[in-house]
């Protein structure tokens, strides 16, 4: 099978890792890929948003089957365009993606079908919202509508800082149109758990869950970044939070969405908080998550490639889903500075590789024959062990082998996930 994979960043070199394993594929490309993609896929220079040269490229080159994983291109209608020109897919077309590309969406199916979330009010008028800020209560998490690179959220735990908050995304527009409306929650607390699940629109299967690490500095501080980095599975989502996840929430979601005539074929992302009063959705995603595919997809037993083809043709419920009991950990390293002002250009030594160990490019690129720094999150580090303090070993044993100037990472990726399974024990 000739493979199109659209997207440049870790993800998509663990889901193309992933799916070289499967002896049918003869053939992948990465539009528009990496440097470190590079290695393991034929890199070609379209920016995944341009969705017609993206077609144009699937319908030129006999692609027999095309991964959207990025969610512009499939906010933006990416899989429309593959289809209509018989292009066989996996991911959800633009009317279901919508659940990740408008947050006052997300919400407001969420209150039309009793799906567990924070309380909210929604604004598209920038008087309003500054007006309500002034009043809610605190702390206040401030929301932009659409895509924001995963960093249109604020937390604000002062009065000054909600009202900064609107303003910065409604007046600034520092995320553009995305902050043309905003939704403000109340804040909720306790763990949080990733969860992403594979469905076709009418099964609905769960990997392994997982826990992201979202601020820049150790001790959840810093900025909102992309994800700093990931373990698997989560220790606080247990067999009995998973059953009430997959009553209240997952199936519920998958027939609200096709209640509305919005049928979601893909990866569709979950984002948790275990509050007292039981899980509740903070965001959905409409695809695979960044870094969390990075730990889950090393777990994965399973042919992905088979897997995805199964949601394709709407033949999930009879495929094998099955994912390993190991642990895995993904230490990010990122460039200093990230996810505000750093530099790139810095040349990247990577080592021989032992068992159960991954390295997934993310900012990176060949430059006279070397690889070289050129984002904001460099690569991940990624280990797999029988068990997670293993795996957190293992990975940062990993992540100090790799070596590029002004690297920069976290040095407590997985530190909560261990204290709680200290606790349990």
């Amino acid at each position: 099978m000739k493979i199109l994979v659209v997207g440049n960043g870790g993800r998509e070199h663990a889901v193309i890792k992933a799916i070289k394993k499967n002896k049918t594929v003869e053939k992948i490309w990465a539009l528009a890929g990496n440097g470190g993609i590079a290695a393991d896929a034929e890199c070609v220079a379209i920016d995944g948003k341009n969705i017609k040269a993206v077609a144009d490229f699937a319908a030129e080159n006999g692609v027999d089957f095309a991964v959207v994983t990025p969610d512009d291109p499939l906010v933006l209608g990416a899989v429309d365009e593959l289809e209509g020109r018989g292009v066989k897919c996996f991911g959800p077309r633009k009317n279901a993606a919508i659940i990740e590309g408008s947050k006052v969406f997300a919400k407001n199916l969420m209150k039309k079908y009793g799906i567990p979330t924070a309380a909210y009010e929604t604004f598209s008028d920038y008087d309003a919202a500054l007006a309500y800020v002034k009043s809610a209560p605190l702390p206040a998490v401030v929301k932009a509508d659409g895509l924001a690179l995963g960093k249109g959220v604020v937390v604000a735990e002062t009065r000054e800082a909600a009202i900064a908050a609107v303003d910065s995304i409604m007046k600034d527009r520092i995320f553009g149109e995305s902050g043309a409306k905003v939704v403000i929650e109340e804040f909720l607390t306790g763990p949080e758990v990733s969860v992403l699940a594979f469905t076709d629109g009418k099964c609905i299967k769960p990997m392994v869950s997982s826990m992201d690490h979202k601020r820049a500095r150790d001790n959840d501080e810093g900025p909102n970044t992309g994800g700093m980095g990931t373990i698997a599975p989560n220790p606080f989502y247990t067999k009995e939070i998973a059953a009430v996840c997959m009553e209240k929430i997952f199936l519920p979601t998958v027939a609200a969405m096709n209640e509305e005539g919005r049928t979601f074929k893909g990866c569709l992302y979950f984002g948790l908080m275990l509050t007292e009063d039981g899980p509740k959705v903070i965001e959905y995603n409409c695809r695979f998550g960044d870094p969390e595919t990075q730990v889950v997809l090393p777990l994965l037993e399973s042919d992905l490639l088979e897997i995805m083809l199964a949601v394709a043709d709407g033949r999930l419920a009879e495929t094998e889903v099955k994912f390993s009991s190991d642990s895995a950990c993904c230490v990010v390293l990122a460039s200093a500075g990230y996810p505000l002002q750093y530099e790139t250009g810095f040349e990247i030594a990577l080592p021989a590789l032992k068992e159960n160990e991954y390295v997934f490019i993310a900012g990176a690129k060949r430059k006279d024959g070397r690889l070289v720094t050129s984002g904001g999150r460099v690569l991940g580090a990624t280990a797999r062990a029988k068990d997670l303090a293993t795996a957190v070993k293992n990975a940062y044993a990993l992540s100090g082998r790799i070596a590029f100037e002004n690297a920069y990472k976290r040095g407590d990726i997985g530190a909560r996930a261990l204290a709680a399974l200290k606790e349990k024990n």
